[in-house]
């Protein structure tokens, strides 16, 4: 399934059916008055969420949405029926915004939330309703109202525990694969992962959910790379944790370009808790390890692990720090 995480569409509720004006024509009654009905109420859009999705690809090909109409009243009394509601079901984490996509109008942060987001219309009065003493045989009627309808964007933000962020090739997808049941691509060759995806690691009868975020290049967040797309998704995450491959050069300097790409998009996301692991220690032996990881130690005030995807005990290790974070 393709991943899709903002659209834009549009909405209409029903409109109101009109008011009847009618008379009783019926045989020894003479003067049998109005018997025109009211209307039926318009039916309305309403917006659920559903934690079994979790993407908005439904919204990319149909984007006009209109709920029913109401229908008209109609003799004898009889008023028209109400139109149906129109239900539209988004993953958990998506936000509703105005036309101008920066207003926010709701945010579904839990399953089977609901929001109202355009009323239908009221549906018309018959003639029967503006009978008097005065107006013994009403002609007068009322037209149904429209509903209510405009553009909104939706926008998923991805809602996990964790979220697994750092620079292309560092390993992200693969420890996704090792911790959970998810199947991310994984090769050889930057940007592999070019949308979000989630797991669920289980340890201790707990569990977490863990999101592998598109990697992060320098200038991210004026859209380089994969640009500022993904940025936001990490905005959900309660825990982040920063990997960091072994190989590369400068750990001290690839370490402070992550920071410094959150920090720019929203000064918020750098303060978030963070776990720092070192991946790939499979490649070096102890005292290489130890040598590069000398100068980060002496810059860097923070808390790191050293683990290797390929091993089960650190994959075990990892699963219990992440339950501790999380939690």
């Amino acid at each position: 399934m393709k991943f899709l995480d903002q659209a834009k569409i549009y909405i209409k509720a029903g409109n109101g059916g009109s008011g009847s004006a009618s008379f009783r024509r019926e045989k020894f009654i003479e003067f049998g008055g109005p018997d025109g009905g009211d209307g039926g109420d318009g039916g309305s859009v309403i917006i659920e969420s559903d934690r079994n999705l979790n993407t908005l690809i439904d919204f990319r090909y149909a984007q006009h949405f209109k709920a029913q109409h109401g229908k008209n009243g109609s003799k004898r009394n009889r008023t028209g029926a109400n139109g149906e509601n129109l239900i539209l079901k988004v993953p958990v984490g998506t936000q509703i915004y105005e036309e101008d996509n920066n207003t926010l109008i709701y945010d579904f942060t839990k399953n089977k939330e609901r929001y109202l987001v355009a009323s239908g219309g009221k549906g018309g009065l018959g003639n029967v309703r503006f009978k008097s003493s005065v107006n013994r045989a009403p002609k007068k009627k009322t037209n149904g109202k429209n509903g209510e309808e405009f553009w909104i964007w939706l926008q998923l933000k991805v809602i996990a525990d964790i979220g697994i962020i750092g620079k292309p090739n560092a390993g992200k997808s693969s420890l996704l694969s090792a911790l959970t049941r998810a199947k991310p691509k994984i090769a050889n060759y930057p940007f592999t992962t070019i949308n979000p995806n989630l797991g669920v690691t289980y340890y201790d009868r707990k569990e977490v959910t863990l999101a592998d975020i598109p990697g992060l290049v320098e200038g991210a967040h004026k859209g380089i790379g994969l640009g500022d797309k993904f940025l936001r998704h990490i905005e959900r995450c309660k825990v982040l944790l920063h990997l960091i491959d072994l190989s590369e050069h400068d750990l001290e300097k690839t370490y402070k370009e992550i920071i410094k790409e959150l920090s720019s998009y929203d000064k918020k996301l750098s303060k978030k808790k963070e776990i720092i692991f070192f991946n790939k220690s499979d490649l070096f032996d102890n005292d290489e390890i130890k040598k590069k990881l000398e100068n980060f130690k002496k810059k860097i005030n923070a808390k790191y692990e050293i683990i290797s995807v390929f091993s089960s005990k650190d994959i075990q290790k990892t699963k219990k720090l992440l339950i501790k974070y999380a939690n």
